[in-house]
């Protein structure tokens, strides 16, 4: 039996609510800043809830021609920044590697929304011939890897994985395992997402998911404490460069952090709410650790899926007491949810970003926003200041709709 291949990862690149990188994101994020506000581009004056995360002042014309920002709708546009900036950390010349070598596993759980709901309305008012030609193809949630691959000539395997809350961790571990699976030498992965339209915001307040704190953006997302209404979504892209070991030390890489293991499993429980019991999530968890190798005590941070909302936040504490055991009392966790909001099929790339700049800043992010403990949820959730601990290895958690549990862990790198 050959010995398993190890992945790295090499470069990373990200936008959200907070910033246009990682450094300004991860700058914001230890400051416990939410980029949470009223939402300005569109009248939401008649939805329950108002608020949103979302990016200001990007630009995408910095990376594509004015007709690709015409065609494509702004999920690739983030992608496409932020793998711009992966690639540049990497120090990745991708026309000096062999195309059919190098992957993409982008996902997204929505895709381009917002040319939906614009061309929709042009049918309604100007008829069929109204609509942008490009249409099609543009909504597809496959477009934004292939709109890469083409950009880049990436001939390798091409991917857009779908699921739901949990896409970025699943994009994630599969990368990984191209490579494992000798499939590919380099992969650009993440996930990424921007679904803030009237529709969606109406249907996740149908839902009763969200805050209706519509007078305090910044505070209404409240992970873990008892006074918690709900979730606010979000925005952005995350993207990380991935390479076999052996790839990345051949071309004198710097590595930042080696991929340890991913779990993902079905609670088989319903649509909307996760297991009571946190079963599904802690199988993941385990499944995790154990493709990693690793034991409960070695992890010394879980970047929480932590959506504020009532059922999850109990679900997942009971899920981090299953895997864990006894250590779940000294493990730090945090959500980084009410600053950046639920970025949906980028959530657990973000949730992996944090885990890797944590091992390799010596920090972690603080939970904001908490001030009144749940007894269901009596956990170190690193409230409302950021920690310097020194982080060998951590455990992202994506939990998403349909039950789907994402679970990956990063660990520090070591040759």
């Amino acid at each position: 039996m050959h010995p398993v291949k190890r992945v790295v990862i090499t470069g990373v690149g990200a936008i959200s609510a907070l910033g246009h990188d990682v450094q300004s994101t991860w700058k914001g994020l230890l400051a416990g800043i939410s980029g949470a506000d009223r939402i300005t581009a569109y009248d939401p004056s008649g939805l329950p809830t108002q608020i949103a995360a979302y990016i200001k002042d990007f630009d995408a014309l910095k990376f594509l021609s004015r007709r690709e920002v015409r065609r494509l709708g702004r999920v690739t546009h983030l992608a496409v920044a932020s793998t711009e900036e992966a690639l540049a950390d990497a120090g990745l010349n991708l026309s000096q590697e062999d195309p059919t070598r190098v992957g993409i596993e982008m996902g997204s759980a929505f895709g381009a929304l917002d040319i939906v709901e614009q061309e929709s309305e042009k049918i309604r008012t100007r008829g069929p011939r109204g609509i942008n030609p490009a249409v099609a193809p543009a909504v597809l949630v496959s477009t934004t890897p292939c709109h890469m691959a083409i950009r880049y000539g990436v001939k390798g395997p091409v991917n857009s994985p779908v699921a739901a809350c949990a896409t970025g961790v699943f994009s994630l571990g599969e990368a990984a395992r191209r490579i494992r699976n000798g499939d590919a030498d380099v992969m650009i992965a993440g996930g990424v997402d921007s679904y803030l339209t009237p529709l969606i915001m109406a249907a996740f307040s149908r839902l009763g998911a969200m805050s209706t704190r519509n007078d305090e953006p910044k505070t209404a997302c409240r992970p873990f404490d008892n006074e918690r209404d709900g979730m606010i979504i979000g925005e952005g892209s995350v993207t990380m460069i991935m390479e076999s070991l052996e790839h990345a030390l051949a071309r004198g890489a710097r590595i930042l952090a080696e991929f340890g293991g991913m779990g993902f499993t079905s609670d088989a429980y319903h649509m909307a709410s996760p297991d009571p019991d946190g079963s599904g999530a802690a199988r993941a968890m385990q499944i995790a650790m154990k493709e990693a190798q690793m034991a409960p005590e070695e992890l010394g941070y879980v970047s929480a899926h932590g959506t504020g909302t009532r059922l999850n936040d109990i679900s997942e504490t009971k899920a981090i007491k299953t895997s864990l055991g006894e250590h779940a009392y000294n493990v730090c966790i945090s959500s980084i949810k009410p600053m950046i909001g639920h970025v949906m099929g980028a959530a657990g790339a973000f949730g992996a970003l944090v885990v890797l700049q944590a091992i390799r800043t010596g920090w972690v992010p603080p939970t904001i926003n908490y001030s009144v403990p749940d007894p269901e949820c009596d956990l170190d959730y690193v409230p409302n200041q950021a920690r310097q601990v020194q982080i060998n290895a951590g455990i992202a958690n994506a939990f998403g709709f349909g039950g789907q549990n994402g679970s990956l862990i990063l660990k520090r790198f070591v040759a």
